[in-house]
């Protein structure tokens, strides 16, 4: 069998997760292995045809197609995103179909999944024979278990090929409308007092809706609210996977590009924050990724504490949840308040006028009351797995994590917490009386109530 990997991450040769498949390859020497740094070489394949081409070529000469990548802000790297919009971009798909595929990721298990469901997606709109996905721990190839977990999972995928294994589509393909957003007269403005409202957006001409929906939601806002293209901020490339910004949270770019002075100087200025892009492929565009990638220079540290989030989408977001969630727990991993969003999937411009006019109240209202939604599980999750990871082997890499989750309680270790242990320890010893258990049982619903009943009656 003939397998084209197409390696996913800046590093290149260097890449953790390639160290995974060269140990297939060398643990399966009777099947052949053609390695793509993607990733790496995402500018040549852009600006060199040929390149790109022989890329395609492998992959239309192959019996299947590894995606091998590391995990980067939930998704894959914004060159490899930028990559898969070439393939659709210069109509390479035919390389792709019928062709078996899976996904093999390296990752502390932060939102893995979201990325896997990403790459399935792009399987099935390419009519490829998906056949599953591989997500280990970064550290998992160190474990004999987990080699042979992972050597499973490649005669599984092997097995496939050498059988003709049906295999099903899990995501339908998106239906696009054609409608034009046309907004009507201009809203009345919200006033925002003295808050900071930062649009930010990545649109393009021919961009119809989206560059409207920009328009309409800037003039929601009464005052200067900055509106940023991502196209016009300086940035010379994407994240480069060298944590060099875990000491002190200062990009390996440095004053190379005007990234990290923008992000500075605007992002973490403001109070108010509207991201507007169009969904292309199953996401957003790689330039909003490449934006995402390049904010990891203040590594796992909430820099948007507090700070009012809205999203203006154009596109079938409803149609594609896994986005969405990626959204939201971006949002909530930052501690910021997600306000809400608004699409173009309405096809009705007054009540689209009337949604992005709410939103700028809500954006507003929010951020003078100082409203923070309580986080749901994508941010309590996300933050145990921060904390357990910076306060382990990560430690001495993301320096400037630990000593910002040291300072602000984020080492919250339930086995600190003396008292609810003490209490605990003797609450099972006195269940182990018969007679305690049988009154335990019996008031329990009532127990575990009175302590809120209080709260309420004494409001």
């Amino acid at each position: 069998m003939k397998i084209v990997v197409l390696n996913g991450s800046p590093k290149g040769d260097l890449s953790i997760t390639l160290q995974y498949v060269l140990l297939i390859r060398k643990k399966f020497p009777g099947h052949e292995f053609k390695v793509f740094n993607i990733a790496q070489d995402i500018r040549k394949l852009e600006k060199d045809e040929s390149a790109f081409k022989e890329v395609i070529d492998e992959i239309k000469a192959s019996d299947g197609v590894l995606w091998s990548f590391p995990l980067y802000f939930l998704l894959v790297h914004s060159h490899y995103k930028r990559f898969i919009e070439l393939v659709f971009e210069r109509g390479a798909g035919d390389a792709f179909r019928k062709k078996y595929a899976a996904s093999l990721s390296t990752s502390i298990h932060f939102f893995d999944h979201t990325a896997h469901n990403y790459i399935n997606a792009i399987c099935d709109d390419l009519d490829m024979r998906y056949v599953g996905a591989f997500s280990p721990h970064y550290h998992d190839i160190t474990k004999e278990k987990e080699r042979e977990r992972l050597l499973l999972f490649a005669r599984h995928f092997f097995h496939a090929m050498e059988t003709g294994a049906p295999t099903q589509k899990t995501f339908a393909p998106l239906v696009r409308s054609g409608f034009e957003y046309k907004p009507g007269p201009a809203p009345a403005a919200v006033p925002v007092g003295e808050k900071k409202v930062l649009i930010l957006t990545d649109v393009e001409k021919g961009q119809v809706n989206l560059e409207r929906m920009v328009e309409r939601v800037r003039q929601s806002f009464a005052g200067q609210a900055e509106v940023v293209n991502l196209h016009d901020v300086d940035i010379k490339g994407g994240c480069l996977g060298c944590l060099q910004c875990g000491y002190d949270s200062r990009c390996a770019y440095g004053s190379g590009d005007g990234y990290m002075e923008f992000f500075n100087s605007n992002v973490k200025t403001a109070d108010v924050i509207v991201l507007c892009g169009a969904i292309r492929d199953r996401y957003l565009s790689s330039r909003w990724k490449m934006f995402s990638d390049r904010s990891f220079f203040n590594t796992h540290i909430p820099v948007l504490l507090g700070k009012q989030v809205g999203f203006v989408i154009s596109g079938p977001l409803r149609q594609v949840p896994n986005l969405r969630e990626i959204l939201e727990a971006g949002a909530e991993g930052q501690q910021a308040d997600l306000a809400g969003f608004v699409t173009d999937e309405c096809e009705d411009s007054a009540q689209l006028d009337a949604l992005l006019q709410r939103l700028a109240e809500q954006l507003v209202q929010f951020a003078a009351e100082g409203y923070r939604k309580p986080v749901t599980y994508l941010s309590v999750g996300g933050r145990k797995i921060f904390r357990d990871e910076i306060w382990g082997g990560l430690r001495f890499i993301f320096q400037a994590d630990h000593r910002f989750y040291a300072k602000h309680g984020f080492y919250d270790f339930p086995q600190k917490r003396y008292r609810m242990r003490a209490t605990v320890a003797v609450m099972m010893l006195l269940t182990r009386i018969p007679g305690f258990r049988k009154e335990f049982r019996r008031r329990m619903k009532t127990e575990m109530v009175k302590r809120y009943q209080k709260v309420v009656e004494g409001a």
